[in-house]
């Protein structure tokens, strides 16, 4: 057992909502223009999850394999950030980007922001990286076993409606680290390779007034649809290791849980 393991404690409670929610609801509930949404997630990320805009681009832009899936990508602007920060830092370009959510008005922002016509290297996009955006449930992805070098979800796991399945999804069409070690990639692309890397909202804490603006936020959210629940850190923690992943990071940033964790090759 790691040291970050032997943090678990036995508390699993979890915040959940007073109904269930399909992904139906949550793709009605996502009803708005795709501007509205980034502008809202800026509102929702600084007041909810007390985090930063580039406190994220450093985390999920650390760990992405050449061969990358993005769940709940949304309209794509994080995504987009996220790999215009990888070229600034000089970090070696992926080759194929798969984005999922199951939103329609998100997913078609992300398809019309990643179309050949924006793609241009001023902004800071590498054009030899191919997109691909595809409406999907992420409890019930098409992919095949071990198929993506690594899998990011940014300020998303506390929206689906099937947490645990989901997350059994994005482990199971994740590759193994150990089964790929004689990969070509950059050794930074390599060293992704097998990563689940994610995060995950809370309950609140804090001090007046932020516990209080946080907590009003997140029954917004559950009322308006697009919130499914708010979790324990010892809650996800647990999940993660049932998944049998090995947790390489895990760090409470504001009122999220941040971790990154590795799928392995299994025993023969």
């Amino acid at each position: 057992m790691t040291e970050n393991e032997q943090e678990v404690g036995t508390n699993h409670n979890h915040v959940s909502p007073h109904a269930s929610k399909s992904v139906e609801d949550i793709n009605k509930a996502y009803n708005s223009e795709p501007w509205w949404y980034d502008v809202r997630g800026f509102c929702i990320l600084t007041f909810a999850y007390r985090s930063t805009l580039w406190h994220q681009l450093k985390f999920f832009g650390s760990h992405m394999g050449s061969h990358h899936l993005e769940v709940a990508c949304g309209t794509g602007t994080l995504l987009k950030m996220i790999l215009n920060w990888r070229t600034r830092k000089g970090m070696p370009s992926l080759q194929h980007v798969v984005g999922i959510d199951y939103a329609e008005n998100m997913l078609e922002g992300a398809k019309h922001r990643f179309r050949s016509g924006n793609n241009d290297t001023s902004s800071g996009n590498d054009t030899t990286t191919t997109f691909e955006f595809l409406r999907v449930d992420a409890a019930h992805m098409p992919f095949p076993d071990d198929h993506f070098e690594s899998v990011n979800i940014a300020n998303s796991m506390h929206c689906l409606p099937d947490f645990e399945g989901s997350l059994k999804e994005m482990v199971r069409v994740l590759k193994p680290y150990s089964c790929s070690q004689n990969s070509t990639t950059h050794e930074s692309t390599t060293s992704a390779i097998g990563t689940l890397t994610g995060n995950v909202l809370l309950v609140p804490t804090g001090i007046w007034p932020f516990k209080q603006i946080a907590e009003r936020i997140n029954r917004w959210g559950i009322e308006k649809g697009i919130l499914v629940a708010v979790y324990t850190k010892e809650f996800v923690l647990e999940k993660l290791m049932q998944q049998g992943l090995e947790i390489l990071h895990f760090q409470v940033h504001g009122n999220c849980l941040d971790f990154v964790a590795r799928k392995k090759c299994p025993v023969n």
